[in-house]
């Protein structure tokens, strides 16, 4: 089973056929950014269309019964989400809404504060608001999974408290193994996995030691160091691909509707656009490298059977359903 937690492609019938080169059984795709809920629809009716018109090679998931059914067709099972709770608006109503509709991840906020917590691109933390627990609460109960890849380390911390269900960092990396801004500190990785969340590991090269030179073995030994000091049973790949994208995308997801500056992210011009992946990730046709290098580090079978996807499955099992 090779699940990847999170991608932001350009679609296309040649994405989706390099989905199928490389094995991949499962994605979580965003379908959200700023988005809110009418255009939130309008893009889960593009996804419509996508599975008519290639369902020979993608078919929408919404438990892990799916996925397994679409593996057994040979076919990738498409998971919906969404990086900032803006779909919602401020209606609490509609999380159970976008479940039903087939969303399954939502992140408590992008960059920035938002109506339920803080952003890793704010000066100060305050944590959850009050609408913030509410919906966490809500999204337990429905069975819509908190996702604070974006947030900011207060705010993670007090989800994975306040949550009764385990929450997901689903793409993103170590901020000891590179200290990039959205990258998770220890603190707030083992409040995550210590109540059974998960966190998948990022290949968007501004999160990655060396960036675009980052090594396969460099990549693949810091899982290695996660695995070791937290357990394997709580990693995976969220790989945050962005394959065909225009950098002008880059702008919509750093900037949205609040403001009309350009924000450069990390804070430096050169990271306006979309940098080149590294030459061992570049589509989803190299996923089966990823089981190379984590065997070559020294996981055993088991180990990278859980890691490229086992252990989203039993997340995707336990979390997607109603409490």
């Amino acid at each position: 089973m090779r699940i990847d937690g999170l991608q932001y492609c350009n679609w296309s019938r040649p994405i989706f056929e390099e989905m199928r080169a490389g094995g991949l059984d499962a994605v979580h795709v965003t379908i959200a950014y700023h988005e809110v809920f009418r255009e939130t629809v309008l893009q889960m009716e593009r996804w419509n269309r996508y599975f008519e018109d290639h369902g020979d090679l993608i078919v929408q998931a919404r438990t892990a019964a799916d996925v397994e059914a679409a593996k057994a067709s040979g076919r990738t099972a498409i998971i919906f989400g969404a990086q900032n709770p803006s779909p919602i608006e401020d209606d609490i109503g509609l999380v159970e809404i976008l479940h039903t509709l087939g969303l399954r991840f939502m992140q408590l906020t992008y960059n920035n504060q938002s109506l339920l917590a803080t952003g890793c691109y704010e000066a100060e933390d305050p944590g959850l608001t009050r609408m913030g627990r509410e919906v966490i609460a809500e999204m337990n109960r429905v069975g819509l999974v908190v996702d604070m890849s974006h947030s900011a380390d207060r705010s993670t911390i007090e989800a994975a408290e306040h949550s009764t269900r385990p929450i997901a960092i689903t793409h993103a990396n170590p901020h000891d193994w590179h200290p990039a801004r959205r990258n998770k500190r220890a603190p707030v990785i083992e409040a995550v996995v210590a109540r059974g969340g998960m966190m998948g590991f990022s290949l968007y090269p501004h999160h990655l030691k060396g960036g675009s030179a980052c090594t396969l073995d460099s990549f693949c030994g810091a899982m290695m160091d996660a695995a070791a000091q937290y357990g394997v049973r709580h990693f995976g790949i969220g790989s945050d691909l962005c394959q065909d994208q225009p950098d002008s995308v880059v702008e919509w997801m750093r900037v949205g509707r609040w403001t009309k500056q350009i924000d450069y992210g990390e804070g430096s011009k050169d990271n306006a656009g979309f940098p080149p992946q590294p030459p061992w990730f570049r589509s989803n046709a190299d996923f089966p490298k990823l089981e190379e290098g984590l065997r070559a580090v020294g996981f055993d079978a088991d180990s990278v059977a859980a890691l490229i996807g086992g252990n989203w499955l039993d997340f995707f099992d336990k979390n997607f359903g109603p409490q």
